[in-house]
């Protein structure tokens, strides 16, 4: 187990979004908020010792809205090179400081509460099981949370597998496959 003010909370928010149209899915409404503030508020109510987010620029709108709920901002101005390019501008920044694991989420899965979040905390151990990963029962997934020790492995991957490998190891926790849904295209968000 690991206290939440012990690890550092990385949202990645830097895609691009290809499926969704021309429309930055993040800043979609999902009940009348942009749709990376449902998993950025998790994060928040989790209260980690930092909070991360990893967007494609600093001044943009996503991007000040992340800033507002308390996040630092890491700054990844080459999404097309796939979510393993964001993963380590976020590792790397998690590096910088004591926390002894990083927890990673993606700012499109807007359904995976708090209560999950700090499941994931729970079944972390640094020596037995130093990468926790969510799963719907069928596949290893984020969110996840890695040990400090992993970070330097982490900032090493290239194209969309990010920490995939990494995944294969990893300790489970169990969701139901709705709280681990990810919006891909416009038709993915629920009428709520």
């Amino acid at each position: 187990m690991v206290e939440a003010a012990n690890i550092a909370a990385v949202l990645l928010a830097a895609g691009t979004s290809q499926r969704f149209g021309t429309e930055d899915k993040l800043l979609a409404s999902l009940a009348g908020e942009p749709l990376a503030l449902h998993a950025a508020r998790r994060i928040v109510e989790l209260a980690p010792g930092r909070r991360i987010a990893v967007c494609p620029n600093r001044d943009g709108v996503l991007a000040q809205q992340l800033a507002a709920e308390g996040f630092e901002i890491a700054v990844n101005p080459y999404p097309e090179r796939g979510l393993s390019h964001s993963l380590s501008r976020g590792i790397a920044e998690a590096a910088l400081g004591p926390e002894v694991a990083a927890l990673i989420c993606l700012a499109d899965m807007p359904f995976v509460s708090t209560s999950h979040l700090r499941e994931l905390l729970a079944r972390f151990d640094p020596s037995t099981a130093p990468v926790v990963a969510s799963s719907d029962g069928d596949t290893a997934m984020p969110p996840a949370l890695f040990a400090s020790a992993l970070f330097n492995k982490l900032l090493t991957g290239e194209g969309d597998r990010g920490g995939k490998a990494l995944l294969a190891g990893a300790a489970l926790v169990h969701a139901a496959a709705d709280e681990l849904l990810d919006i891909d295209r416009p038709g993915d968000l629920p009428a709520r």
